[in-house]
C-alpha cells in the first residue's frame, strides 16, 4: 500500500492524516498528528459475526505510552499497566459517536486500538484518537457507515477558540468536546464554569462547521488509500414473524408496558415474552428462530413506548414530558462520616459521602498529561442490586469512572481553592437504586454531601437528564428521563449547572435531524428542571455548616515568607518532625510558603500553627514568650529557646533585681520561663531577653558597658533582706 497523506485545516492548525505506512496487516490503520502529538489508531474486524449474541461487540481501548512524553512509568514493575482514567474516558467518548454507525443487526467483532506516541504537552490527544478512528474505519474494507470528526472548543473571555492547547483549557471557562458527522452532531461532553445556554448552543454550531472539514479530509484519504467494504446485509425484523408475535400477544404487551413501577412492568413484559415464545415457537424452532422472535417482540415494545410517548403525548409513568419526579432529600444520613447527602428522585437513588484529608493525600497523576496531581476526586459505584440483579463485583466498569468523571466536572469550579479551604476532597457517590440518569443523582447527592461537610462552595449544583422521542414529525423533549425511555429514546442530554449556568454536559443523539431548535428547547427545558430541584435541595441545607464535622481533621493554612522555609523544615527535616511529633500533626510546604497543618486534635494543631507563625515572624521588641525552655547557661545568663532555631540570651542582670552571683541560684536548664524581648540586634543576629514582671524595675539589657539601673519597689531576697542598690560594669565575659 502507498503512503497516502490528506491534511485538514481545523481552527487555523492542520491535523494530519497518514495511512500505508504503519500496522499495515490492520483492516484499517492511520496516524494522525498534531504538531508534535501523534497518535496511531488500528481497527480490525472479524469475517464472521459472533454466535449467541444480541448486541454489537465493539471494542475500543486506547494506550498511554509513557515514552511519548520522555517518561518512564513509576512503580517496581516500570511499565504500562491498567488504563489510566483519561484513557479510559477518551475510549468512552471514541465508542459513543462511532457505535451507532453501523449496518443493523451487525454482530462482528470490531476492535479499535489508539496508540499514543508521541505528546508535546500542547495539543491533546483525545480528539485525535476520536478523529483517527473514524479514519481508520473509514478507509477499511469494514462496513463503517461514518466517517465522524471531533473537535474541542473553548472559551476564553467572549472568544471561542477551536481546538485550544492545553495550557489554553486551564484557563478557558469551556472545554467542550463535540463529535458527530458532517450531517449532524452525535456526541457531546463538556465541563463548563457556569456557561449560559445560548453561548453552548453557539458553541455547538462552531464545532460542526470544524466537524464537516475532518469528515472531507477522511473521505479523501478514503478515495486515495480506502478499501473495498464487506457486502453485509442488515438484519432486519421478520415481517412475518413480526405478525405472529403481534397477533399472539398485543393486548398483553400494551397493558404490560402500562405498569409504573420499573420491576413490576420488567416481571410483566417478561411473562408477555414467555407467552409470545409459547405461541410462536416449537419443539423443532431454532436458535435463529428464537432470535428471530425476540427481534420481533423487541420492535413491537419500542413500537408501542415510543408512539405512545411521541403521539399520544403518554409517558410510561404517566408524567407531563417536563414533570419530574417526586424528590426527597435529606443530609447527615452516615454519622461518623465527614459529610453524606442522600437524593432520591422517583426509582433513582443515591447516597454521597465526603472524606476530607490533607493536601498530601491529592492523587498522584502518572500520566501522559500537565496535571500532577489532583485534590477534587469524585468516585461512583453502580452496584447490581441497585437494578434488582445479582453479579459479579469487580471493580468500576468503564461506565461508572465516566459517571464518575462527569460528576467531577459538575462540581470542581465550585470547589474552594486550597488557600481558603486546604483540604483533598473525595467524594463517593453509590447507587443504592437506579431507573434513569443515577449520574445526574450523584450531582445533587454531591451537593448535599459538600454542604453537610462545611465545604463552602460556590453556588450548590443540580442535574437533569432529557430525552426526545421522534416519530416522523411528532416528537417530544422529555425531562427527567427514566430508563426505558433512556433505552428506546433517540437522545440522552444530561446537563448539570447552577442557578447561574451550566457547569457540566454529556449528549448522545442517536438519529440524525436533531435540529438547533431541538437542541434549544431542550436546554431550556433542562434549565427549568435544574431550578425546581435546586428549590427543593434548598429545603434540607440551603448553606455550608458552619463548623466541620467533630470527626473531620482539622487543616489550618497559613502563608510564611519562602525564604523562612528551611527555618521549619530544620536541618535534615529535623525541626518539621519534631513538630509532627510535639503535635500528633502531619505538615506540608508548598515552594511559595503555604503551610498546611492537618490534626485530629484541634487544640494541638492550633498550637502547632501557633508555634511555626512564631517562628516564622521577626522577633521584634516588646514580643512575650510564655512558656519558653530554657537550653544552656553560661556565667553571664541563660539561653532560652524562644520558637524552633530561635534562641534569645537572657542576661544574668535581667534574672533577678538583686545581685544573682551564679545563674544556676536562680535558673536552671530544662526549666521553664515567661520571657519579654527587650533588644533586637539584627546586625550580631542577638537577642536579649528579660523575665516577665520585672518591665517596672530599670535593669539593664544584655551589652558592654549596661548600668545597673534601680528600681522604684525592690523585692526582698530570698533571706528577708532588702535587697542592696549597687552600680557594676560587666566583664568582658559577661
Amino acid at each position: 500500500m502507498a503512503l497516502a497523506v490528506v491534511k485538514a485545516d481545523v481552527g487555523g492548525t492542520p491535523i494530519t492524516f497518514e495511512t500505508g505506512k504503519l500496522a499495515k496487516q490492520a483492516n484499517g490503520a492511520v496516524v494522525v498528528r498534531s504538531g508534535d502529538t501523534m497518535v496511531l489508531v488500528t481497527a480490525v474486524g472479524a469475517r464472521t459475526p459472533r454466535e449467541g449474541i444480541d448486541f454489537f461487540p465493539l471494542t475500543v481501548d486506547v494506550e498511554e505510552r509513557m515514552y511519548a512524553a520522555g517518561k518512564i512509568p513509576g512503580g517496581f514493575i516500570k511499565r504500562e499497566s491498567r488504563p489510566s482514567e483519561r484513557a479510559i474516558l477518551t475510549a468512552r467518548m471514541t465508542d459513543r459517536p462511532v457505535r451507532p454507525l453501523w449496518p443493523k443487526g451487525f454482530r462482528n467483532e470490531i476492535q479499535v486500538i489508539a496508540t499514543v506516541l508521541s505528546v508535546d504537552q500542547v495539543n491533546a490527544f483525545d480528539i485525535l484518537a476520536i478523529n483517527g478512528a473514524s479514519a481508520a474505519l473509514t478507509v477499511s474494507d469494514l462496513p463503517f457507515l461514518g466517517p465522524i470528526g471531533a473537535v474541542r472548543i473553548g472559551l476564553i473571555g467572549d472568544d471561542f477558540i477551536i481546538n485550544p492547547t492545553l495550557q489554553e483549557v486551564d484557563e478557558s471557562d469551556l472545554d467542550l468536546i463535540v463529535a458527530g458527522t458532517a450531517e449532524a452532531i452525535s456526541m457531546v461532553e463538556a465541563g463548563a464554569k457556569e456557561v449560559d445556554e445560548e453561548s453552548l448552543l453557539e458553541a455547538l454550531a462552531i464545532a460542526h462547521d470544524e466537524i464537516k472539514k475532518l469528515c472531507a479530509a477522511q473521505l479523501e484519504l478514503a478515495k486515495i488509500a480506502g478499501k473495498p467494504k464487506w457486502e453485509v446485509t442488515s438484519v432486519d425484523v421478520d415481517a412475518d414473524v413480526l405478525g405472529r408475535v403481534e397477533a399472539a400477544i398485543l393486548p398483553q404487551l400494551e397493558e404490560a408496558t402500562l405498569e409504573q413501577g420499573k420491576l413490576e412492568r420488567r416481571d410483566k413484559v417478561a411473562d408477555v415474552r414467555a407467552a409470545a415464545v409459547a405461541a410462536v415457537l416449537t419443539d423443532a424452532s431454532t436458535a435463529e428462530d428464537r432470535a428471530a422472535l425476540n427481534r420481533a417482540f423487541d420492535s413491537l415494545q419500542k413500537k408501542i413506548i415510543r408512539r405512545r410517548i411521541a403521539v399520544e403525548k403518554v409517558r410510561p409513568d404517566g408524567r407531563a414530558s417536563d414533570e419530574i419526579r417526586p424528590i426527597s432529600v435529606e443530609v447527615g444520613v452516615t454519622p461518623r462520616t465527614h459529610g453524606s447527602g442522600l437524593f432520591t428522585r422517583g426509582e433513582t437513588q443515591v447516597l454521597t459521602v465526603v472524606a476530607l484529608g490533607t493536601l498530601k493525600d491529592a492523587q498522584r497523576i502518572d500520566g501522559l498529561g500537565l496535571e500532577t496531581t489532583k485534590r477534587y476526586i469524585h468516585h461512583y459505584n453502580f452496584p447490581p442490586y441497585s437494578v434488582g440483579e445479582a453479579g459479579f463485583m469487580r471493580g468500576p466498569k468503564r461506565r461508572d469512572i465516566g459517571h464518575g468523571a462527569l460528576a467531577e466536572r459538575a462540581l470542581v469550579g465550585m470547589i474552594p481553592d486550597e488557600t481558603a479551604f486546604p483540604y483533598t476532597l473525595r467524594l463517593v457517590s453509590e447507587t443504592l437504586e437506579s431507573n434513569g440518569s443515577s449520574s445526574m443523582a450523584s450531582v445533587c447527592g454531591s451537593t448535599l454531601a459538600l454542604l453537610d461537610a462545611g465545604v463552602a462552595i460556590t453556588r450548590p449544583v443540580a442535574g437533569i437528564a432529557m430525552g426526545l422521542i421522534r416519530e416522523d414529525d411528532d416528537y417530544v423533549i422529555l425531562t427527567d428521563i427514566q430508563g426505558d425511555e433512556d433505552h428506546l429514546g433517540d437522545m440522552d442530554f444530561k446537563v448539570a449547572g447552577t442557578e447561574s449556568g451550566v457547569t457540566a454536559l454529556q449528549m448522545d443523539i442517536k438519529i440524525s435531524g436533531v435540529t438547533f431548535q431541538i437542541l434549544r428547547d431542550a436546554l431550556e427545558q433542562a434549565r427549568r428542571g435544574r431550578l425546581h430541584i435546586l428549590g427543593i435541595m434548598e429545603t434540607a441545607i440551603s448553606e455550608p455548616r458552619s463548623e466541620l464535622s467533630d470527626f473531620a481533621p482539622r487543616i489550618t493554612a497559613i502563608k510564611i515568607d519562602p525564604e523562612r522555609i528551611g527555618t521549619v523544615i530544620g536541618k535534615g527535616g529535623e525541626t518539621i518532625r519534631g513538630l509532627e511529633a510535639e503535635y500528633n500533626v502531619e505538615i506540608s510546604i508548598e515552594d511559595d510558603g503555604t503551610v498546611s497543618v492537618y490534626g485530629v486534635e484541634g487544640l494541638k494543631a492550633t498550637a502547632c500553627v501557633e508555634t511555626i507563625r512564631a517562628m516564622t515572624k521577626d522577633v521584634e521588641v516588646g514580643d512575650v514568650f510564655n512558656g519558653a525552655k530554657v537550653v544552656k547557661t553560661t556565667t553571664f545568663g541563660a539561653f532560652v529557646e524562644l520558637t524552633k532555631g530561635v534562641d534569645g540570651l537572657l542576661h544574668i542582670s535581667n534574672l533577678s533585681t538583686g545581685r544573682v552571683d551564679k545563674v544556676e541560684d536562680v535558673i536552671n536548664r530544662g526549666d521553664i520561663v515567661d520571657v519579654r524581648v527587650v533588644e533586637v540586634d539584627k546586625a550580631r543576629g542577638r537577642v536579649g531577653l528579660r523575665i516577665v514582671g520585672l518591665e517596672d524595675v530599670a535593669v539593664p539589657t544584655s551589652g558592654d558597658g549596661v548600668d545597673v539601673g534601680e528600681g522604684d519597689a525592690p523585692a526582698a531576697d530570698d533571706d528577708g533582706r532588702p535587697p542592696r542598690r549597687r552600680r557594676r560594669r560587666l566583664t568582658d565575659e559577661e
